[in-house]
């Protein structure tokens, strides 16, 4: 089997990258195989974020339609790969320098960020293939208000980088995205690793509470990094004025 996925990893920081263009890194059972088997090494890594990045001209183009044509379907590896993505500890980056389409579209936005070249164009066509973006309308719509994405799950047209940040399905548009990416790489590896994980984590929990129960948590959450040694570290450093020099635990290195 040709390899479809490139996974290495480098101070700390797992880099995944889709390289199937000969379909334009359409999502092929072999593709999700090794997509898995990419995470698979960044989560046994222990690493500080997961940047998914592609070759070629395409993001992603979504489902392998002659895969999907030959055979019964199988979407769990496509499910579980998103999940994987929204779930993992680490801060997933998505970095997209050409077009997206249809399930392209899912996977980017199950990454926490996602940095996007101007120029880059995105379509969510599953309707023109008498189909719905019912998958990846999961990570989506924790993303976007339905309403103002509804035009373009409803049609199939085409929008920009532009529109995407407006609505919410990007965080950062720029013209360079190597650059802007590595510049939050180093902002999250600045970080304490058990308050970046943390910090995830709550940013997909406190929305789904009531507000009282939010508080409670939040609060022993509060008083319990607060109490610990990053904090004690991170002040330290913060009176001295320098950057921290984070101590790993236990739970970081296992």
């Amino acid at each position: 089997m040709s390899e479809l996925v490139h996974a290495v990893i480098v101070d700390d920081v797992a880099t995944i990258t889709l390289d199937s263009q000969h379909n334009r890194n359409a999502l092929s059972k072999p593709l999700l195989d090794q997509l898995h088997a990419g995470i698979d090494a960044a989560e046994e890594a222990q690493a500080r974020a997961i940047v998914l990045r592609h070759e070629g001209p395409a993001f992603c183009a979504g489902a392998d339609l002659k895969e999907r044509s030959d055979g019964p379907p199988d979407s769990g590896p496509m499910v579980r790969a998103l999940k994987r993505l929204m779930d993992t500890e680490r801060p997933t980056i998505a970095a997209v320098d050409g077009a997206v389409r249809a399930g392209g579209i899912g996977l980017m936005a199950s990454c926490d960020l996602v940095v996007v070249h101007s120029t880059t164009t995105f379509a969510l066509t599953e309707v023109r293939i008498g189909v719905a973006a019912a998958i990846i309308s999961v990570p989506i719509l924790r993303r976007v208000p339905p309403g103002k994405i509804a035009a373009a799950m409803l049609t199939g047209e085409q929008f920009g980088a532009d529109e995407a940040r407006t609505i919410g399905l990007v965080t950062h548009v720029t013209d360079n995205v190597a650059t802007s990416v590595a510049a939050l790489v180093d902002g999250i590896k600045a970080g304490a690793p058990r308050a970046v994980r943390e910090t995830k984590a709550l940013l997909h929990s406190v929305p789904t509470m009531d507000r009282d129960t939010a508080f409670a948590a939040m609060e022993g959450l509060s008083n319990e990094l607060f109490q610990g040694p990053d904090a004690k570290i991170g002040m330290q450093a913060f009176r001295e004025k320098r950057r921290p020099t984070w101590v790993l635990s236990e739970s970081d290195q296992t």
